[in-house]
């Protein structure tokens, strides 16, 4: 299996919280990008921070997305379910009316 890295992907996040996905990632001294200044830096850090906010909010509507369908799916059950036992109570009624019927004559 892969070993775990210290920055989640939108598949597989380290935590579902953005504040703390938007953490420095831990690099080492030859994979760290030079930075001229502390601006550079500085901007680098925010487009990371907003590639994980987005990262975030795409998890968090997917989410919704998934909650929504499955609780459709969840009502259309429930409703099926309610028709075929209606159907079955009136097969019982028709079934009691033809014994009587015929209890009769």
């Amino acid at each position: 299996m892969n070993a775990p890295t210290a920055v989640g992907t939108v598949d597989n996040p380290m935590t579902h919280n953005p504040q703390k996905q938007a953490t420095p990632m831990n690099l080492s001294a030859t994979d760290a990008p030079v930075h001229h200044n502390d601006a550079e830096a500085s901007r680098q850090n925010r487009i990371r921070q907003m590639h994980l906010l987005q990262e975030a909010l795409a998890r968090a509507q997917y989410q919704a997305r998934l909650y929504e369908a499955e609780s459709e799916r969840r009502a259309r059950r429930v409703a099926r379910a309610r028709r075929l036992q209606r159907r079955a109570e009136r097969a019982s009624l028709r079934a009691r009316r033809a014994i009587a019927l015929a209890v009769m004559q």
